[in-house]
């Protein structure tokens, strides 16, 4: 017996075929909207974005954005970034801002590295992974990102690592001192840091 057959028995006698269910990962079930952050350093946002110098030369900057600030927390520039420097990055941060609850990072290979795991137990931060292939799990960091691609990556010329990391910081310091956001009441990064200081103070 065929499969046309079995189909047209199936159709006379007015049966469906069986639903199938797709095979899942685990990953891939059902994520629910992260809630948004209500204080500072709740959660941090961390992601890589690729450039390269006037030569040819491959560029990776990490790039750590506060959830609730709005704020570039750290634009880090190398030719070649793995887990042992994402943790030296965020150690730092730490010792000047005190450790995040949250990070919410990709499944690179640096974020998934023993390093950065060790550094984010032993500060009892989790690190919150987004479902592969699913970059709007952690649209906050993509957005920041699209905006330092267009307003400074493709907008230089990068002579040497040391052009790049001068002018991509000028670029930050800019982006938390000047620019006013929509979501922080058309206020800049460093202006709704400070009322969120003052506020926590009182």
């Amino acid at each position: 017996m065929n499969h046309k057959r079995v189909h047209r028995l199936y159709r006379d006698e007015g049966l469906s075929l069986r639903l199938k269910r797709p095979r899942r990962h685990v990953s891939d079930a059902r994520r629910e909207r992260q809630p948004a952050a209500i204080r500072p350093n709740e959660r941090w946002s961390m992601d890589f974005v690729f450039d390269a110098l006037f030569d040819g030369r491959r560029l990776r900057a990490l790039t750590v954005v506060d959830a609730f600030m709005r704020e570039a927390l750290a634009i880090a520039v190398d030719q070649g970034i793995k887990g042992e420097q994402v943790a030296s990055v965020v150690g730092e941060l730490a010792l000047v801002r005190g450790a995040p609850g949250t990070i919410q990072v990709d499944n690179g290979p640096e974020f998934v590295s023993k390093a950065l795991d060790r550094w984010a137990y032993e500060n009892g931060v989790t690190l919150d992974f987004s479902r592969p292939g699913k970059p709007t799990d952690n649209a906050l960091v993509e957005s920041f990102n699209g905006r330092l691609r267009d307003e400074c990556l493709n907008a230089n010329w990068f002579l040497s690592l040391a052009d790049a990391r001068s002018k991509i910081e000028a670029w930050r310091r800019q982006y938390n001192e000047s620019r006013p956001h929509t979501a922080l009441g058309w206020l800049t990064p460093q202006k709704f840091a400070l009322a969120a200081a003052l506020q926590a103070a009182e």
